[in-house]
């Protein structure tokens, strides 16, 4: 069949290089160049962590990270070009004028064990327990939670790594070329089969529901820190995450605003992340900073994803908001399902919206 996909985020990416490997022929259209610029997939730490994140999102979000963990390692083992992939957990630390909010986080990850009793079991360390699984850390904290099994991967390399695949399946990459749904009238003579359209934020024109969840990170070169793993740092604000990636590099995240504004980040933001990773380790005062990234995700009013036949043969693809990475893998197999049988049991199983609008 013949394809037009618009949007090469993560998730157009992953739609072109799984249809592509299948046979079918792809048209990829996006506002942007082939680095992932202007998409929010750019701008993420990349941390699969569903039990994490469910202090601040649903049960089915954390089914679909459940789910996509057990996928990624697949999915990137059909790429040529490397892509970092790490499974070793994650640590949540806090201050101890944090201990408040750190016992409201472990009720919540209580509640979310008992509704999905799959997931690993969450372990309360004291502070010999977090010097054994970060030497670094030794003598800094006194207590700590360790959530097994979680994981995280490189955005960077896997956005370049699906970028290599396309070129290779040839795919039709068209870029700087935004295009709409409207344009298209799939099924007929001349027209492509499908027309999928993960925009994203593009969308916003024609789906009025979405909004924009500004976020920023920022990339430090700190050879001199030792993390071995994401760790989550308890903050009166919002959660901050340390993401270690290979070779010295860590991306410091995860301010939430809610703006549509893409501007370069704040002067608060920078100082609240690169001051909570200081307090976390004090080596983090001789890293260089080599990126400072602000994007807006995509985003619907219950903060939830939703697949949306809103014409005959047109799939539209939103809301991933900030669990992108965490579902996307889940969320591509629902479409693949729906584009073979025009039904998905997997949707129903990991209660991802599909909805008709016309």
């Amino acid at each position: 069949m013949k394809f037009v996909i618009l949007g090469a985020g993560l998730m157009g990416r992953l739609l072109a290089c799984q249809l592509a490997r299948e046979g079918h022929t792809i048209d990829l259209f996006d506002a942007g160049g082939p680095q992932a610029e202007k998409s929010a997939a750019r701008a993420a730490a990349a941390m699969l962590a569903p039990l994490a994140e469910s202090a601040v999102t649903e049960p089915n979000v954390v089914q679909m990270g459940i789910y996509a963990l057990t996928r990624w390692p697949t999915l990137i083992a059909q790429l040529r070009q490397p892509v970092y992939f790490q499974q070793e957990g994650t640590l949540v630390l806090w201050h101890q004028q944090d201990s408040a909010d750190a016992e409201r986080f472990k009720r919540q990850m209580a509640i979310t064990q008992k509704l999905i009793p799959s997931l690993p079991a969450m372990q309360t360390l004291n502070a010999q327990g977090v010097t054994q699984l970060e030497p670094s850390l030794d003598g800094r904290f006194s207590q700590g939670i360790y959530l097994p099994g979680e994981g995280q991967l490189d955005n960077h390399q896997l956005l370049a790594a699906m970028l290599e695949q396309l070129q290779r399946l040839n795919v039709r990459l068209n870029w700087h070329s935004p295009r709409l749904v409207e344009e298209f009238n799939p099924g007929q003579p001349g027209q492509p089969d499908w027309v999928l359209d993960c925009r994203g934020l593009g969308a916003q024109p024609q789906w009025t529901a979405l909004r924009g969840v500004r976020g920023e990170i920022i990339t430090v070169e700190a050879k001199e820190v030792q993390l071995r793993r994401p760790t989550r740092l308890i903050h009166p604000r919002y959660p901050i995450y340390i993401a270690p990636k290979e070779n010295g590099i860590f991306l410091l995240g995860a301010t939430e605003i809610e703006s549509n504004d893409t501007s370069p980040m704040t002067v608060r933001s920078a100082l609240e992340l690169l001051s909570a990773a200081y307090s976390v380790d004090p080596r983090f005062g001789e890293a260089r900073i080599l990126d400072l990234v602000s994007q807006c995700r995509p985003t619907l009013p219950d903060n939830l994803p939703v697949i949306r036949r809103s014409a005959d043969r047109v799939l539209q693809i939103n809301g991933l908001y900030r669990h992108g990475y965490l579902i996307a893998p889940a969320v591509m197999d629902v479409v693949i399902e729906l584009i073979r049988n025009d039904s998905s049991p997997l949707s129903t199983r990991l209660s991802l919206s599909v909805q008709t609008t016309y």
